[in-house]
């Protein structure tokens, strides 16, 4: 990312952030607090901007130097739209508003990102959780005899820690709509565990399990931007390298570390309230989650090949097509 970008693509983000017209106290509070990670005075004049109604989209792309920084703009602003779902009128026209201003042509490659981050958005709760790479030949895992079958509790820890590392692993591949699996696959973890506990989930109960433990699904996005922007990457939202160096301690905290923390301790939060049948508190939820969160960073360096060795194992379009429902070939 040119330095010369940087403004154009935080009004770009924050106007998308914006787009939908209505911030719940919880949400102004995440957007209060993930803008000033973007620097002082400078980004607050910005926000000032932004909410008045004085800086308006089709200034903010004309400023973009390039065809990659315009991509990137558009890219963050569709993930910033169907991070917490489907987009409404305001948001659709947000986009459609922002694709004319950035006067793409055909060889932008951006066709069918808006209603791919769409299908995801919307992707169903009740499928499995997705594997990091197809099962062998034949549609069956390899058998293990003279080895017993794990315990309840040991099948979902180990459940919990691979979609913690695809999750990680999401985050370290260039194409386009990688990170915007993410979300889904959290959600579909808490699905799938409330299950295995007798719970009957749908997708508002989930939101509102990820709000209380303040990891909500536009934060959390919110929060990858900003990351992004301030470590300058120039190959766009989703075609990212981490750190400068694909494999960097530093790198892999910054953005797959966060992600595989983050699922870990969902999934682990998750696990224990729904075994005690939904009886702990908004704040014994909230501890435990950063105790499980703390153990994800402890874990982090022993996984950091686990991610790596799966993000290059990865088929995206068959990982997508599974999250969305449809079949797999």
């Amino acid at each position: 990312m040119q330095e010369q970008d940087r403004e154009p693509i935080i009004a770009i983000c924050l106007l998308a952030a914006l787009a939908d017209g209505e911030r719940t106290p919880e949400e102004q509070d995440q957007f209060a607090r993930i803008t000033g990670r973007l620097g002082g005075d400078e980004v607050a004049s910005l926000v000032s901007r932004v909410q008045s109604g004085e800086l308006q989209v089709t200034e903010a792309a004309q400023r973009l130097s390039s065809r990659d920084s315009r991509r990137t703009a558009y890219e963050m602003a569709i993930a910033m739209i169907y991070a917490d779902g489907e987009a409404n009128v305001r948001e659709r026209d947000f986009l459609t508003e922002l694709k004319h201003a950035m006067d793409f042509n055909g060889n932008d490659g951006v066709e069918g990102l808006p209603e791919e981050a769409a299908s995801l958005a919307q992707a169903p709760l009740s499928g499995p959780t997705p594997d990091a790479a197809p099962p062998p030949s034949g549609g069956m895992r390899p058998s293990q005899p003279g080895i017993p079958a794990l315990s309840h509790d040991a099948a979902l820890d180990g459940m919990i820690r691979q979609q913690a590392l695809l999750t990680g692993a999401l985050e370290l591949l260039p194409q386009n709509i990688a990170s915007l699996a993410i979300i889904p696959i959290q959600m579909r973890l808490v699905y799938r565990i409330g299950a295995d506990y007798g719970q009957k989930l749908d997708a508002a109960q989930i939101k509102d399990l990820l709000g209380v433990l303040g990891i909500g699904a536009a934060g959390q996005v919110l929060d990858a931007v900003a990351r992004r922007i301030l470590g300058g990457l120039g190959r766009g939202m989703f075609g990212r390298v981490l750190g400068g160096v694909v494999g960097g301690t530093a790198g892999l905290v910054a953005g797959a570390g966060v992600a595989f923390c983050t699922t870990y301790a969902l999934g682990h939060a998750a696990k224990q309230y729904y075994a005690q049948g939904r009886a702990l508190s908004q704040a014994d939820l909230r501890v435990l989650f950063e105790r499980f969160r703390g153990e994800g960073e402890a874990l982090l360096p022993k996984v950091q090949q686990e991610i790596h060795a799966q993000s290059r194992q990865l088929d995206l379009g068959r990982l997508l097509t599974s999250i969305k429902g449809a079949p797999v070939s």
